[in-house]
């Protein structure tokens, strides 16, 4: 982390001095070269944060568990009977669970380590950029490799990356609440303080981790990382601790339920062993505790949190590669559960590229096709190609004169792409001048040589040109608002004549200016007038008069067509779509129009109209209005506010400064990538990084997916866990039923401690994984959003886990059963074989349980190949299971005996009946459901 070396108060020196001790050119700033030399000096512009742990104490930690414990001291107890005994052969079962143990401690590392490269790269996606003059070069870097003696330039919405001293500043305001805890933006200037002030009060400096509330500027670095005043109080931001998502919470509510639930039925299942079993040895005293200790092992599903962290940490990576940036994973659940989107409309349900689309001349008008920047289309009048005549000139000189009045520039980048440069509206006449063909022409025709720069006040912009066939002589073009124009204009053009402006033509113009309005149109108007040879060319804007009026052009920026998809996918998926927007609000109407997101004819409510309103009328304009406009961010805030008093999981756009309130205060604040500053994209907890609605809905989508599987998994570790506990707890009770009594009436353990681990080691995280990464397998976006209230784990999935794990535990007994002599079914076999088998049996299940769980409604065999990870896992566990059954090396360590070919398609068919009773059970729930889909709404 970044220490800079110490030095004066930079707020009592000069921009000079400062300059000078940091040894920085004041116009070029610092060489790439230096950049690089004093970041490797100094260290990255960071604030110090607490070290990771090594890796062997993250691998200690995955030991540090109430389970583990249990199995250590099953392994120590386990010696010490094989001590006591006179240490005859080896001590298998100790030997196997610490095995166990340890595998068992690798995976969870493993894990949870790809679950941290997953955030950090996360992190890298969301990473602080900061403005700097390098080598004479404006370019934008990481805030984290800032230096001292870095030109920072600073404009509105920027997050300040380090400490700096300002060179100049306009209107320049900063947030500093961060810092200071003053709540109002604080003005700055560049003036040398004359005495040591506090931070709050050195007006000539800026600091890391304020934001720039308004205006701009320039400042020298003078102190980064923890140099800097927030440097100064980084140890209170490391005593802050990450809280536990509601998902996460819950699950370790139900692991704690699960655990005393299992400790409960493990000191029966051992107590109901002691008492009808005479313990012999303390060998046999041991095994009967081994089992009771595995039990526990086996029921609870240890590793669940680091499966929960990665499918996260996946689901989020799937997301970034869809351009939806989430910041934090507690966000995908409530993603998920958004029941109102409020989004902002230019960039975001439009395409951001002013499109040209309507001109209207004294002979006629136009229609300009296509959108975008890219220069495809045609200018068409009454439905044909336009062909030379008076419209056309009238149209060459309007698209001509706008382009040549503007500083805009389109060009295309070596992909084929076309992009602008400078202001949109200005790139919208460029791009309909390419189509109609006159942009060579009017090159080779004009040359600029100054400009009358446009202000809010005069509402226009004019620029002085050459005119190459009038032998140089100057020439006068206007661009502007069409009435202001138009009061400057004496005259029309008319084809290749001049027409004087008679009041029926300038009621015609206005008339022109009016339907390109009501159709929800930006309208500029062009005008020109040749200047004579005696006119002051410096004179400004006192030349705008007596100008010769050409036409006007109707501009939007066009919706995404993508966006209407989305709407239409929301609404489907129980979202309502808000559009919130400071456009005009014919505009706001026209494109929620265009869009589908209102029918035609609903109007949109004003920021002027929402001030009037009490609170009451409030909450009845939040509940029945679709499209506000003209709304300032306090709106935005208020309308956030009523909606989350409503009951509503509130997703919000956003990109500004003044939209960092609203951002921070919505369930799930929305930043875009390419228009929003640094400042909304820290507020927000998710980043559009092409600032499309669409992908809002998509990461909606991936949202519920994500948690979707999450329930799956849970479905099935839980299902499959309770039938292990089942089984050993049945097998015990039932003893005497199912042939598990021995010659002197004791009871025989259906399953040996170590068989009960096996399982748990090989279909516990594999398959589990492998199911958070499976695709949807219901339509996750035909269901109404879920309350964050709602359980994870419901009624209905608890029954489920309760009705697999009996078929489960039911199927084991019964093949235990079926092979030993005894019981309801004669059978056989030898014991080690019985229990293989059953061991078998039990894995299979589980296993087959695992494309059962994928759906609590849909088949098994719907989609049945779209998971090649789950395919691959249960492929790897079954190889697994055939490993232990037939390698003599680990039937001694395991109680196995191999199994003929027969004796494995039977065990293979007794583990599917879980999932055959699964499929009627789904049949049965969709026979039953199908009269209520057919049901009207």
């Amino acid at each position: 982390m970044a220490a800079t070396p110490t030095s004066p108060n930079a707020s009592l020196q000069t921009a000079e001095a400062v300059a000078t001790a940091t040894q920085t050119d004041l116009v070029r700033g610092l060489s790439a070269q230096e950049a690089a030399r004093r970041l490797a000096q100094d260290g990255p512009n960071q604030l110090q944060t607490t070290p990771p742990p090594p890796v062997w104490r993250r691998l200690l930690k995955q030991f540090q568990d109430p389970l583990i414990y249990l199995l250590m001291a099953a392994v120590v107890v386990t010696l010490l009977a094989w001590f006591i005994e006179g240490r005859v052969g080896w001590p298998v079962d100790a030997l196997v669970i610490a095995v166990i143990v340890v595998l068992n401690g690798i995976l969870g590392y493993v894990q949870e380590a790809k679950a941290a490269d997953a955030a950090a790269a996360l992190a890298r996606m969301v990473e602080a950029t900061s403005a700097v003059m390098r080598d004479g070069q404006l370019t934008r870097v990481p805030s984290a490799a800032l230096v001292r003696g870095d030109l920072l330039v600073l404009g509105e919405g920027d997050a300040v990356g380090a400490d700096a001293r300002l060179l100049r500043a306009a209107a320049l305001r900063v947030q500093e609440a961060s810092l200071t805890g003053e709540s109002e933006a604080v003005l700055k200037d560049a003036a040398t303080l004359t005495a040591s002030a506090p931070v709050a009060d050195q007006h000539n400096m800026v600091f890391k981790g304020t934001a720039v509330a308004q205006g701009t500027g320039l400042a020298i670095v003078t102190a980064t990382g923890m140099s800097t005043q927030m440097g100064a109080i980084a140890h209170l931001l490391a005593e802050t601790r990450q809280d536990a998502t509601p998902l996460q919470k819950e699950i370790r509510r139900v692991g704690k339920m699960l655990g005393l639930a299992v400790i409960a039925i493990c000191v029966l299942v051992v107590g109901a062993v002691l008492l009808v079993t005479e313990v012999h040895s303390v060998a046999s005293l041991v095994s009967v505790m081994m089992l009771g200790v595995s039990l526990a092992v086996a029921a609870v599903p240890e590793g669940l949190p680091a499966i929960l962290s990665m499918v996260l940490a996946i689901g989020v990576q799937r997301m970034a590669r869809r351009q939806a940036i989430v910041k934090n994973l507690s966000s995908v659940e409530t993603l998920g559960s958004a029941s109102v989107i409020c989004t902002d409309k230019t960039g975001t349900l439009t395409r951001s590229e002013m499109t040209l689309q309507r001109g209207m001349t004294a002979s006629g008008h136009t229609h300009i096709t296509g959108v975008g920047y890219a220069p495809n289309g045609e200018v068409q009048h009454q439905g044909q190609p336009l062909t030379e005549g008076d419209v056309h000139s009238e149209h060459t000189a309007l698209l001509s004169g706008g382009s040549l009045a503007g500083n805009a520039e389109l060009r295309q980048t070596p992909e084929g792409l076309w992009e602008i440069q400078g202001d949109p509206t200005e790139a919208a006449f460029l791009v309909a001048e390419h189509k109609l063909g006159g942009q060579d022409q009017r090159d080779a025709r004009f040359e600029r040589f100054s400009e009358v720069p446009f202000t809010s006040d005069r509402k226009m912009m004019s620029v002085l040109a050459r005119d190459r066939d009038r032998d140089n002589a100057p020439i006068l073009v206007s661009k502007g608002a069409p009435d202001v124009l138009l009061a400057r204009c004496t005259h029309l053009r008319v084809g290749q004549s001049i027409e004087p402006m008679t009041p029926e033509r300038r009621a015609q113009a206005l008339a022109q200016v009016e339907e390109l309005s009501q159709a929800a149109l930006r309208t500029l108007a062009v005008a020109y007038r040749p200047l004579a040879a005696d006119e002051d060319l410096a004179s400004g804007h006192a030349l705008e008069e007596n100008l010769i009026f050409v036409g006007t052009a109707g501009i939007i920026d066009p919706p995404r067509e993508e966006a209407g998809q989305a709407i239409q996918e929301a609404r489907r998926a129980g979202m309502r779509v808000i559009m919130i927007t400071g456009d005009h609000p014919r505009t706001a109407e026209r494109i929620a129009t265009d869009l589908g997101l209102v029918e035609p004819g609903a109007r949109a409510l004003t920021g002027v109209e929402l001030d009037a309103l009490d609170d009451a009328g409030w909450a009845e304009a939040v509940r029945s209005t679709s499209v506000f406009a003209r709304v300032a961010p306090a709106h935005k805030l208020r309308i956030v506010d009523a909606l989350q008093a409503q009951g509503h999981i509130v997703a919000m756009t956003g990109d500004g400064v003044n939209d960092a309130p609203a951002l921070k205060t919505a369930d799930i604040g929305i930043a875009m990538g390419i228009t929003g500053t640094e400042v909304s994209k820290e507020a927000a907890k998710m980043i559009l990084a092409d600032d499309n609605f669409a992908t809002i809905v998509e990461a909606v989508r991936e949202g519920r997916a994500i948690f979707d599987n999450i329930r799956k998994f849970l479905r099935y570790l839980l299902s499959s866990n309770m039938g292990e506990v089942l089984t050993v707890f049945l097998g015990v009770v039932a003893a005497q039923w199912l042939g598990l009594l021995d010659d002197g009436q004791g009871v025989i353990l259906p399953l040996l401690a170590t068989q009960l681990l096996w399982v748990n080691l090989i279909t516990d995280s594999g398959p589990a994984l492998a199911m958070g990464m499976d695709p949807p397998t219901d339509d996750v976006m035909a269901r109404p959003p879920r309350h964050l209230s709602d359980r994870v784990i419901d009624l209905r999935m608890w029954m489920d886990v309760m009705l697999n794990g009996l078929v489960i535990a039911a199927c084991t007994l019964l093949t235990l059963d079926w092979f030993l002599p005894g019981g309801l079914i004669e059978g056989h076999h030898s014991l080690d074989l019985a229990r293989t088998a059953a061991f078998t049996v039990l894995v299979f299940a589980q296993l087959f349980n695992a494309f059962s769980a994928r759906s609590d409604t849909h088949s098994a065999f719907h989609q049945l190949f779209v998971n090649p990870w789950l395919w691959g896992a249960v492929g790897l566990s079954a190889l697994l299971q055939i490993a232990v059954v037939h390698l003599p090396v680990l039937h001694v360590a395991f109680g196995t005996a191999p199994l003929s070919l027969d004796q494995w398609l039977f065990c293979v068919a007794m583990g599917s009946a879980v999932l055959w009773v699964s499929e009627m059970k789904k049949w049965a729930g969709r026979l039953l459901a199908r009269p209520t889909e057919k049901t009207p709404r």
